[in-house]
């Protein structure tokens, strides 16, 4: 049986080549499998966002980021997401998240170097 990894690379490999229904189809059944694999989910995000599936987009993203509550980098994907769909609220909501998970990492390195 093949890993969540392998798994999660034949999904981008089938995005890849323009098969992006199996993809999508390929990456919820993973998440079925591991719930908590947030790079699937960020996936998912990604390519319903370019289906203007935008409801799903935005809870897949929403999922990131409860998987991954310290990554800006996931609220920063989940504001885009919000943004494209519309949701300016939610968009500016998941901007200052972003901004409080970056600023957390910045005062823990600060606090490790002293």
């Amino acid at each position: 049986m093949a890993t969540k990894e392998e798994r999660y690379d034949h999904a981008i490999e089938l995005q890849q080549s323009g098969n992006i229904e199996e993809a999508i189809a390929e990456l919820e059944n993973l998440v079925k499998d591991y719930p908590d694999y947030a790079l699937a989910y960020a996936a998912l995000s990604v390519f319903y966002s370019r289906q203007g599936r935008h409801e799903e987009a935005i809870r897949a993203g929403e999922q990131v980021c409860e998987l991954e509550p310290d990554d800006p980098f996931s609220f920063v994907a989940l504001s885009l997401i919000c943004q494209k769909a519309g949701e300016l609220a939610k968009a500016e909501m998941a901007l200052m998240e972003a901004r409080r998970a970056q600023f957390e990492a910045w005062r823990r390195a600060r606090e490790e170097s002293q």
